[in-house]
């Protein structure tokens, strides 16, 4: 039979999940972006012979790409990836097309009214050549042999521009791939990139899902239990358990993507479920706090056990199958799930235990 953790000085086992956030707030720093969050471009071929990939990496940074290249055994035979960050070209172009944007119906107001007054002519000239300036530039990131000068009429200006715009991220394709072709043979090749601003879109969202969602369960935990520490405490849990998960994260190389964020927001609900769990035990049941906590404890256990095998399987399907979605959200799962054991049991149970205590003399 297993012993009750919180007999003697329970307050020691704080040590364990204090040392733990620590140790992931101290790994933060190091957590990696996946295309889907920083933008760039993922290339997947089904390999004929087996390259270096160390080799490759090191000359695409000579290239100027922070490029990750991995070679497996899948149920397709050899895949490799080439996993690309986008380049400062990319992310200029996305920042002309956002100033260029702007800049044309500005442009496009002047012109209009100075062919009915003279005395804006002027301005219009020079909002024209800022405007020219910025497909200049474009044109030669696109690698298109073009003058803004020579196209008078702006619809015909902002389709070239949008042409060389295109063109940025096809030319950055071809550079990588120049390099891949001389180490890879393979029989069938796909790319899909993600923009700057697409990018940028996913983060703005990834955050307001994240300020909702917290505010959401601040708010129903207050109004759950009416009562500011065990409230305290049930947030407290799932904070330390997503901190956890993250520095897991950048220990183990596992990046932010949309499948690894998705797992995140899983284990908040896990954990708040958990930190429910005892806290209703410990509040509407009678008797010793201790002995209430940890028979909370071998409930909780048994559905965190329960979770940490499926998701376990899943981990050991996705080494088999090398398929990255199952590898990230399997793998965030695990470090969550025994996360939470730490985060509820050590740090949730040992609040409740002392608020119950010093609540009853």
């Amino acid at each position: 039979m297993i012993p009750n953790i919180y007999k003697g000085e329970y307050r020691l086992l704080l040590v364990f999940p204090l040392a733990l956030v620590v140790a992931a707030v101290l790994l933060l720093p190091g957590l990696k972006l996946g295309v889907d969050f920083r933008g760039g471009t993922l290339i997947t071929m089904q390999a004929l012979n087996s390259p270096d990939a160390d080799l490759m990496e090191s000359e695409l940074l000579a290239a100027g790409f922070d490029a990750d290249v991995r070679v497996y055994e899948g149920e397709l035979g050899r895949t490799a990836e080439v996993e690309v960050s986008q380049t400062d070209q990319m992310v200029r172009a996305e920042a002309l097309k956002r100033e260029f944007a702007a800049q044309i119906e500005k442009v496009a107001f002047l012109e209009a009214e100075s062919n009915v007054n003279e005395s804006v002519a002027a301005e219009y000239m020079g909002e024209r050549a800022k405007l020219d300036g910025m497909a200049d530039e474009m044109f030669a990131l696109g690698g298109l042999n073009a003058g803004a000068s020579a196209y008078s009429n702006l619809n015909r200006l902002q389709d070239r521009f949008n042409e060389a715009y295109m063109r940025v991220s096809d030319l950055q394709l071809e550079r990588v791939m120049k390099i891949v072709d001389r180490h890879i043979e393979y029989t069938s090749r796909s790319a899909t990139t993600v923009s700057p601003a697409l990018s940028e879109h996913f983060l703005e969202k990834a955050g307001m899902v994240v300020l909702m969602s917290a505010a959401l369960s601040v708010v129903m935990v207050f109004l759950f239990f009416r009562t500011l520490v065990p409230s305290i405490a049930v947030i407290t849990g799932a904070f330390c358990d997503l901190i956890i998960a993250l520095g897991a994260m950048s220990l183990f190389g596992i990046p932010l993507t949309l499948p690894s964020f998705a797992a995140l927001l899983m284990l908040v609900g896990y954990s708040l479920d958990t930190d429910v769990l005892l806290t209703m035990r410990m509040m509407k049941r009678r008797g010793n706090p201790r002995d209430n906590a940890f028979d909370a404890m071998k409930t909780g256990m048994t559905m965190s056990m329960t979770a940490i095998v499926a998701f376990f399987v899943l981990f050991v399907v996705s080494m088999i199958t090398h398929v990255s979605t199952y590898y990230e959200i399997s793998a965030v799962a695990l470090a969550g799930l025994v996360g939470d054991i730490f985060a509820t049991w050590c740090l949730n149970a040992v609040m409740m235990i002392y608020y119950k205590e010093r609540m009853s003399g």
